[in-house]
């Protein structure tokens, strides 16, 4: 995982497995299954590192650069699910972003962090 300014660069591993017992699997791994969509792409199904993800999803605008296959994806999180009682993560829905969604995001989130430190 590498971070810049508002973006956040992660590896994904696509997933064939599906269902209740393969995400349990991933999640005692370490990973957290995840999809990605929009944009005209299609639908994914990847696991991502679960530290790592959780430490990115701290900011909310965050931009994640998302590694699949050797291709690069900007994204942001759609919808996260966590575990009611532990706030675990169980599963992330990933947006496809262009560039300029991925700057105005980043330049929000640079200005609301200024604004906490001027405060």
């Amino acid at each position: 995982m590498s971070k810049t300014a508002g973006e956040v660069a992660i590896a994904a591993e696509a997933r064939s497995d599906f269902g209740k017992g393969a995400a349990r699997r991933l999640r005692r791994a370490g990973r957290i299954p995840a999809v990605v969509y929009g944009k005209g792409k299609d639908l994914k199904h990847i696991s991502l590192p679960g530290h790592e993800l959780e430490l990115a999803l701290r900011d909310p605008r965050v931009v994640l650069v998302v590694s699949i296959d050797g291709a690069s994806l900007l994204t942001r999180a759609q919808e996260i699910q966590r575990d009611p009682v532990r706030r675990n993560l169980e599963h992330v829905d990933l947006v496809v972003i262009d560039r300029t969604e991925a700057d105005a995001r980043v330049q929000a989130g640079i200005a609301a962090a200024q604004e906490t430190v001027e405060a």
